[in-house]
């Protein structure tokens, strides 16, 4: 009878209470070292069960009472108590930031709704994760993004308030359209860029020698390998040849094209694959180029499932003034090229926290609804 009496409704403190907004950070934090984790593993394809959490340079198997979230790396002050190796700071960084933005969310949304708090709270867990892991690889994986849409259509059927609505199936309904209008809206626009910005022309000071390895376009200044050129089997790379060089013969004056699923020189034709080295003499090449990833597409749809169609409207436009902030910046500051590559899925999850945390009432504020 005393446990029964102890998990009634009244003895417990109200959503609102200081216990449950530190009890947010500690999960957060807890649910970020589990992130860090996910960050690592998988666009590296590994198990994220198996091995246990372990030192990725001695391979030492971390105990519980050294996996602390924050606290850990702090007392080791970021290195392995093992080997001595140095321990990246992105995963004390992770742990704090998921921790703050669980307190953030339960905030805003725990004292009205704690259901809506812990489904937002473990949507802004996956927004994080392919943030970091966009970062770093320039990829989102589709166990983030597809398995996002399928998890904002099952919380939006289990949780229709997530969308401001009392019955499941216009939860349900407003969780897909808001993802069509999401995954749509960001094809467009990546077929748009793809029109204005899909070329790059990279100009050489003369008659140039540049080499196609089997892995790599050499040019004088730098190498670029061909999975930061070719993201779709359509890409080409196309110049003018003074001269082409094959390990068995010789072109001269001829129009070079060489895409993942074929090599065309002049009038004819070859498999790429058989091509394992090729010189070619060239004044300019022209590169293909992508305005951003597939990636992002299904990232804007898992948006749109959780969130609806008003918040796509509203992460596409924060995330592009952002972007072309930092973007402008860093070209301002020489960390970064125009024709350089950068990670546009950062940008679509902050909106997308911006809107969680109170974007609906600021659009209507805007416009004085």
């Amino acid at each position: 009878m005393a446990v029964e009496a102890a998990l009634r409704a009244e003895y417990w403190p109200g959503p609102e209470a200081p216990l449950w907004a530190a009890v947010a950070f500690v999960l957060g934090t807890v649910v970020g070292s589990f992130l860090n984790v996910c960050i690592y593993r998988m666009p590296r394809g590994l198990s994220l069960v198996s091995p246990p959490s372990h030192c990725p340079h001695c391979q030492y198997r971390i105990p519980w009472y050294l996996n602390i979230p924050l606290v850990t790396w702090l007392m080791l002050r970021g290195r392995c108590r093992n080997c001595g190796a140095p321990i990246a700071a992105r995963y004390f960084w992770v742990e704090l930031l998921t921790g703050l933005l669980f307190l953030a969310v339960w905030w805003r949304h725990g004292p009205g709704s704690p259901v809506v708090a812990v489904v937002y709270g473990v949507f802004v867990a996956g927004l994080i994760a392919a943030s970091f892991i966009d970062f770093e690889h320039y990829i989102i994986p589709d166990e983030i993004t597809l398995g996002g849409v399928g998890a904002g259509l099952l919380a939006s059927f289990l949780v229709p308030a997530l969308h401001g609505q009392s019955s499941v199936a216009t939860g349900l309904r407003e969780a897909m359209v808001g993802a069509a209008v999401g995954a749509g809206l960001m094809y467009g626009v990546l077929r748009l860029g793809k029109l204005m910005f899909g070329r790059q022309r990279v100009d050489l000071a003369g008659p140039t020698r540049v080499v196609f390895s089997e892995t790599a376009l050499h040019l004088p200044d730098r190498e670029i390998p061909y999975e930061e050129i070719f993201y779709r089997p359509t890409d080409t790379i196309r110049l003018w040849a003074r001269r082409v060089e094959l390990v068995d013969r010789c072109y001269r004056d001829v129009e070079v094209r060489l895409s993942p699923e074929r090599l065309r020189i002049g009038n004819e034709e070859l498999d790429p694959g058989g091509v394992v080295y090729m010189e070619v003499w060239t004044e300019k090449l022209v590169l293909p180029r992508e305005a951003m990833g597939l990636g992002d597409v299904k990232f804007m749809a898992a948006i749109g499932a959780f969130l609806g169609w008003p918040a796509v409207l509203f992460g596409l436009m924060v995330s592009s003034l952002v972007g072309s902030i930092v973007g402008l910046t860093a070209v301002v500051l020489r960390r970064r090229e125009w024709s350089s590559r950068m990670p546009y899925g950062p940008y679509l999850a902050l909106a997308a926290v911006l809107w969680i945390l109170g974007g609906r009432e600021w659009v209507g504020w805007w416009f004085g609804a």
